[in-house]
């Protein structure tokens, strides 16, 4: 099995996982009590049970999976159906239904395996194509797959979560040869949905998208259906707004202005820009992060972790990091370009888009380029659900690289 393994892939996965583990106990390194001081012990057990976990994937047939990836799938939904009943919260967000729980202890977010149920459904549809989506049309069924997991967390309320299902389902479409142009219009309502905000630019973007319309040529139900839908995100947008939970409001508005209410909704972005502003070049050293040490920083080991990394490694320290998932990212995508068949071409790819709208979201949230939204960074956070999700992913990973090699592939 050793010798199957891509070791590229292999360094970089766990030179991630080492950084992030060093991280995760250099979070917990408080002057005052904190409940992190022990995760890293904790994630270190969690990282076993992932590789475990990832094993088992690596030896799994994917003939098999293509074949189970409904069952999977509906698997998933029920598990985020089961937390909208009996869920619970945690931090920040102590009033969402993103957990499962038994006698009071959390024992995971069942969205972390939706994710991958997710994956493989869209992978197995798109697969069976004769060619590409070539209309709006063409595109409602791989919507549905995603976008009944996505109604489903944000009745939780879990806005992070459902931009991920969002990047997984444009990054599998990207890869099977949608246009742009169509992907442009798939994603033209929640355009609309975000600079409603602003009647200007919004009516800057409906001019906009009715010259596009025009020009491309669409289909005309299809066009008035386009144009129709962005028209009514302004109204839309309102209601909305009225539905979100006090806590993701807040979120929203320290977002556009943290100094609003700099000790309130504010606090977590503007210390979090302190601490990797303070960290200059080359950091305050290992263990030794102002911000952290005096527990500053919220959710240091989970959601702030890329915050501890610039204050105590510098922006060199960052570089680190961002280039080990540019490394990752790369790699995963010569492997996607190698696979013998379809289906896990797409499986590697809807990976890759998993992995990258959290790294995304969580480097942008720390530095308010993004809405707060509780969303892990990958072999960094500490945490269990994920960490297990992402060992069976990199176990499928490994899998289809090793199976290209078998086939005579000849790595260069």
């Amino acid at each position: 099995m050793r010798a199957a393994l891509d070791r590229r892939l292999l360094v970089v996965v766990l030179a991630l996982c080492v950084y992030g583990l060093a991280m995760v106990y250099s979070a917990g390194q408080t002057d005052v009590p904190s409940h992190a001081e022990r995760a890293w012990i904790r994630q270190i057990g969690w990282m076993v049970i992932a590789t475990v976990a990832g094993a088992a994937a690596f030896r799994m047939s994917f003939r098999l999976l293509e074949w189970a990836a409904p069952y999977l799938y509906g698997f998933g939904l029920c598990l985020l159906l089961l937390t909208l009943a009996i869920g619970t919260g945690a931090g920040t967000a102590a009033s969402s239904k993103s957990w499962l729980a038994i006698g009071g202890i959390r024992i995971g977010q069942p969205v972390e395996m939706a994710k991958l149920g997710t994956i493989l459904l869209l992978a197995r549809y798109l697969s069976a194509l004769r060619q590409p989506p070539a209309t709006l049309r063409d595109l409602v069924m791989p919507g549905v797959i995603t976008g009944v997991p996505v109604l489903l967390v944000m009745a939780q309320p879990d806005l992070g979560s459902a931009i991920v299902f969002v990047g997984i389902l444009f990054s599998m479409l990207f890869w099977v040869g949608v246009k742009p142009s169509l992907l442009l219009l798939l994603a033209s309502p929640v355009i609309s949905l975000l600079l409603a905000a602003d009647t200007r630019w919004w009516g800057a973007w409906i001019l906009l998208l009715t010259v596009l319309l025009l020009i491309w040529r669409t289909y005309v139900s299809e066009g008035v259906f386009i144009w129709i839908v962005n028209s009514a995100m302004g109204v839309l947008a309102i209601m909305l707004w009225n539905r979100l939970k006090l806590y993701q409001q807040q979120r929203l508005i320290s977002f556009l202005r943290p100094e609003a209410d700099a000790t309130r909704s504010g606090y977590q972005i503007i210390q979090s820009k302190v601490a990797i502003g303070s960290g200059g070049w080359f950091g305050n050293g290992w263990l030794h992060g102002p911000q952290k040490r005096l527990s500053f920083l919220p959710e240091q080991p989970t959601d702030f972790i890329f915050s501890v990394v610039g204050e105590e490694m510098g922006f060199v320290g960052v570089l680190v990091a961002l280039g080990l998932f540019l490394s990752l990212f790369v790699i995963m995508v010569r492997i996607a370009r190698r696979a013998t068949e379809s289906f896990s071409s797409l499986v590697v790819f809807g990976i890759i888009g998993l992995l990258f709208a959290h790294v995304f979201e969580n480097v942008g949230m720390t530095i308010s380029l993004m809405p707060i939204t509780g969303i892990p960074l990958p072999f960094f956070s500490y945490g269990g659900s994920f960490v297990l999700a992402c060992g069976i992913a990199m176990g499928l990973v490994f899998r289809v690289a090793s199976d290209s090699r078998m086939s005579g592939y000849v790595d260069v």
